[in-house]
């Protein structure tokens, strides 16, 4: 096989059929190996060459380039791996909901999928209503008819109505989620172009402000609540989820399990707040989670910003206090008091540096050594 020479696959849908397409380099070799295929064809639309989507042509692919050329197939076969997510997903709100009777609602497969993968109910909750926006801006097309410019010119809409970056991406998320992982066709929109991701630097509490919001809330519960997500910075899901047996006072340290990213790891367990959650105990007995709503169910994440909202509203805080706020708080607390970048990105369960790099641009530390050019 000579080096470099390689055949990638990519799925394509032509006239509402399935093709195999064919991308590769000019090479000659390549090129009369291609003409031996079944039925094959060009497509100038794609720059590609294509065969319908069968098992029998795919074994033929194999067979053909067979040490001549490499058969790239990462954008061919969906390798994801599915999600070991303990939250059990609620579709309930889905049934519920009343929809005019011309609305186009997702289809039942779509749904399937979700639980399959086990997608967390809020990007479930997403997915839905970008995906079923997007089949009723299309709803005199079969989904199947639907393709590549269809996409680009809805995207293109949402740009124009001034939508968000992360709606527009969540928007081509579901999409790509439908036509990809629903009907099997991994990578097909691999054309579409997404906005530039936004770098917006993260908004931060002062220690005093923290500790107003703590001092304002309405009951041990909710101070317990708060304290959990400033002193651990854990997020708002990760303090749904979070079991009385994640709770290691020998240690003084949190067990997350199944985390962003499906990563387990261990955070901060402060004193003051093991004091408070011991008394939290004895007050409220929970059964299995540290916050629990009516009947030992889960807190709910709008309930949780509540929480928090409403103890900064009563501390006089004038910009509205979010849970991931007290997590930002959190770390660039943690990085103005010297600790080390990496133990941060550690505590916070961040995959890359780069991420826990954001808090050196808010960190006071960072400008205190720098003399303002005023008062020179």
């Amino acid at each position: 096989m000579e080096k470099g020479r390689s055949v990638t696959l990519k799925h394509l849908l032509i006239k509402e059929k399935r093709y195999i397409g064919l991308q590769f380099n000019t090479d000659k070799v390549i090129h009369a190996l291609v003409k031996q295929l079944p039925e094959v064809k060009w497509s100038n639309t794609y720059n590609m060459a294509y065969i319908v989507n069968n098992k029998n042509n795919l074994n033929k692919i194999f067979q053909i380039f067979n040490g001549v050329a490499w058969v790239n197939c990462n954008h061919f076969f969906d390798k994801k791996i599915i999600k070991q997510n303990n939250e059990d997903i609620d579709i309930t709100w889905f049934r519920k909901r009343q929809l005019p009777t011309t609305y186009r609602v997702c289809p039942t497969n779509y749904l399937d999928k979700l639980e399959l993968k086990k997608y967390a109910n809020n990007t479930v909750k997403s997915y839905v209503s970008t995906f079923e926006a997007f089949i009723n801006y299309y709803n005199t097309k079969e989904l199947i008819e639907i393709n590549e410019l269809d996409v680009r010119t809805y995207v293109l809409k949402l740009v124009q109505e001034d939508k968000s970056n992360s709606y527009i991406n969540s928007a081509i998320n579901s999409i790509k989620f439908y036509y990809e992982s629903v009907l099997g066709m991994p990578n097909r929109f691999y054309e579409i172009e997404r906005p530039r991701k936004e770098k917006k630097l993260p908004k931060v509490l002062s220690k005093e402000d923290v500790l107003s919001i703590i001092a304002n809330t309405n009951n041990l519960k909710h101070k317990c609540i708060v304290s959990l997500l400033y002193s651990s910075g854990i997020r708002r899901n990760e303090l749904i989820n979070l079991k009385i047996t994640d709770i290691d006072s020998k240690r003084m340290l949190i067990r997350i399990e199944a985390a962003k990213g499906n990563k387990d790891r261990y955070t901060l367990l402060s004193h003051s707040l093991l004091i408070d959650l011991r008394e939290y105990y004895k007050q409220y007995k929970p059964k299995k989670y540290i916050v629990e709503g009516l009947y030992g169910k889960q807190y709910s994440g709008q309930s949780i910003g509540k929480v928090v909202l409403n103890a900064a509203l009563k501390a006089g805080i004038q910009i509205p206090v979010t849970p991931h706020m007290l997590r930002h708080s959190f770390a660039t607390h943690l990085l103005e008091a010297g600790v080390d970048l990496r133990q941060i990105q550690v505590l916070l369960g961040h995959s890359s540096s780069k991420t826990t790099e954001i808090y050196t641009h808010v960190a006071t530390t960072t400008f205190q050594k720098i003399k303002n050019p005023l008062d020179f």
